[in-house]
């Protein structure tokens, strides 16, 4: 089959959740089918290109700095892209594989596949009801936001949801059962079974990485570290990038951890960071919005546990593997683990990650393409 894969973020150029995501599936589906991958010219990318087996096609250059106004997602650069995907209707495609994000460039990928007479696939991360898009965007806007995800959320072929938890608010805004799938895959065994020789002293570090929004609450991050610093000494290190990240860092100033907490962007590579999360002691996300939590998953699979506040809403296959507790008992038990260094004990439910394995791509997109040629 020719698949194309559509989102303006991609892998390693642009790293995150949903781009590390997409290029794994992206990467088991070409062993079997042709594979094209449509998104933003990030810096390093040409026009076209191939790289591992996969053909790229990139239009509007893009940095990480226009990604995002004002803290949230920038209209403008949405609609920039959404427009480039004309060049869509230059090629032939059986399937079309998208993110939900933007949303302004799902009327685009319909006209395709009407005139065409393909299939979409929508990769669905978040379920965003009407209060969440008023406080994403402002009433005015949020309200016209809403409408347009409602307007071009029920018309797909299949959706891939993330979680239990999304695939639950597909279901409430109407989607059918049959026509959903819960399956993320972003273990690879391989290089996962690779890093155990990686293992160092512990280093006695707290970690955290991901896209530095406000959601990421690490306001809250950081007043934890300082409550464990207090109890006994450590290390922390924040891995990502995002608007918020001159603000972390004036409130590690601030708070006077400019010599414990180190920020850095993300790494080149998952080897690089796999190497951070096997040597730290703990993983803290403080996060009031996840959709899955990807690399908590990632981090119980390397060995190390993940800490959660109780009002974390990362969904339940992945909070049953990780110590959960109220935000204020956090820092004495991550201090206890500081001392005690017995970071296995406190890995939980262990064989949930298996739905997570990228060996299953094959499998689980075979059955979805079989469900929809059939219709």
């Amino acid at each position: 089959m020719k698949i194309a894969f559509v989102s303006d973020v991609a892998y390693p150029w642009h790293v995150g959740g949903i781009e590390v995501i997409n290029y794994n599936e992206a990467s088991e589906l070409k062993k079997r089918h042709d594979v094209d991958f449509f998104t933003l010219r990030w810096p390093g990318m040409c026009s076209d290109f191939s790289r591992n087996g996969i053909r790229y096609h990139t239009f509007h250059r893009m940095d990480k700095n226009r990604l995002y106004a004002h803290g949230r997602r920038s209209i403008l650069e949405a609609l920039s892209f959404s427009l480039g995907l004309f060049r869509l209707f230059d090629y032939d495609f059986d399937v079309v594989v998208s993110n939900q994000f933007p949303v302004l460039h799902l009327p685009m990928l319909y006209l395709y596949c009407w005139l065409k007479r393909r299939k979409l696939i929508l990769e669905v991360v978040e379920v965003w009801d009407r209060n969440y898009w008023k406080s994403y965007l402002g009433g005015f806007l949020g309200r016209i936001g809403y409408a347009c995800y409602s307007a071009t959320m029920k018309g797909a072929s299949h959706y891939i949801a993330n979680s239990t938890i999304t695939a639950e608010g597909l279901f409430r805004s109407g989607i059918p059962r049959d026509k959903v799938t819960v399956f993320t895959p972003l273990l690879d065994d391989r290089l996962i079974a690779s890093m155990k020789h990686s293992r160092e002293s512990n280093s006695r570090t707290i970690i955290f990485s991901g896209r530095l929004i406000k959601e990421k609450r690490m306001d809250k991050w950081l007043k934890v570290v300082k409550e464990v610093n207090e109890l006994v000494r450590i290390k922390a290190v924040i891995i990502g990038n995002g608007p918020e990240k001159g603000n972390i860092i004036k409130e590690i100033n601030k708070m006077g951890l400019s010599g414990i907490v180190t920020v850095r962007d993300f790494f080149g590579t998952k080897r690089e960071l796999y190497k951070e999360i096997i040597n730290s002691t703990a993983f803290l996300i403080m996060s009031e919005r996840e959709g899955l939590g990807t690399v908590a998953i990632e981090s119980i699979a390397l060995g190390t546990p993940v800490f959660l506040p109780d009002y974390s809403p990362i969904p339940e296959e992945v909070r049953s593997m990780c110590v959960v507790a109220d935000e204020e008992k956090l820092p004495d038990m991550i201090a206890d683990l500081v001392r005690s260094g017995k970071k296995p004990a406190l890995i939980r439910k262990k064989e949930n990650l298996d739905s997570f394995r990228i060996s299953k791509v094959l499998k689980v997109y075979g059955k979805i393409f079989s469900r929809i040629n059939q219709e």
